[in-house]
């Protein structure tokens, strides 16, 4: 459980915190799912990471990301300030552990997208963690998914999806995930999440 003596009880805070890890390769409706539960589910929150990247026009800072230079979030690496952080390409992205502790402690769902890496980064910390990964029907399909997006050439989607294949049997290998769920019918698989989590939340509240 969160250490709750920090601060003060508010008469929204309840028990039933929970830090929900959502994970799927490229092309499995991962964000659209996550959107999904954070329409229905009240009191849910969207951990909003640091990062070293340049702000780009389109960002908003404290919505988007929290902006920070490369010296400040060393400092944070070495204080643990982290839960988990990853380096993408020279740019460094992490999530605060305080700000995680405190939502939970206020019992609110606290939601990551997350990674697999910085899933098993997280589980290592806080075990109580739910993570639920997204998987495609078949290979193929996601394949399709990846083409049906016209955004890229054709050897790009072929690197995300060998790098799909690679990240779900990573899933699979680890034991960061607590449900992988199939998403083909996205109206079903969100509905399916839904009770997932509100099951998890139940469970976790009676531990």
């Amino acid at each position: 459980m969160v250490d709750q003596t920090h601060h003060p009880r508010l008469p929204t805070d309840t028990d039933d915190g929970l830090l929900l890890m959502i994970s799927g390769p490229s092309g499995a409706g991962k964000t659209t799912i996550t959107r999904g539960i954070d329409r229905a589910i009240a009191d849910s929150v969207f951990s909003i990471s640091c990062t070293t990247r340049d702000k780009t026009e389109a960002d908003v800072e404290a919505v988007d990301y929290h902006f920070i230079y490369d010296d400040e979030f060393q400092k944070l690496i070495d204080k643990k300030a982290f839960l988990e952080w990853a380096d993408v390409f020279g740019k460094k992205y992490g999530t605060r552990k305080k700000w995680v502790d405190e939502q939970l402690s206020r019992g609110r769902l606290v939601i990551l997208e997350i990674d697999v890496e910085g899933a098993k980064q997280v589980k290592a910390q806080i075990p109580d963690a739910f993570g639920l990964f997204i998987l495609p029907p078949s290979e193929d399909e996601l394949l399709r998914r990846l083409r049906n997006r016209k955004r890229e050439s054709e050897e790009l989607i072929q690197k995300r999806f060998a790098q799909a294949k690679h990240e779900i049997a990573e899933a699979k290998a680890c034991d960061a995930y607590d449900k992988f769920l199939v998403n083909e019918n996205i109206d079903e698989a969100i509905a399916e999440a839904i009770m997932t989590v509100k099951a998890a939340r139940i469970a976790h509240t009676m531990h």
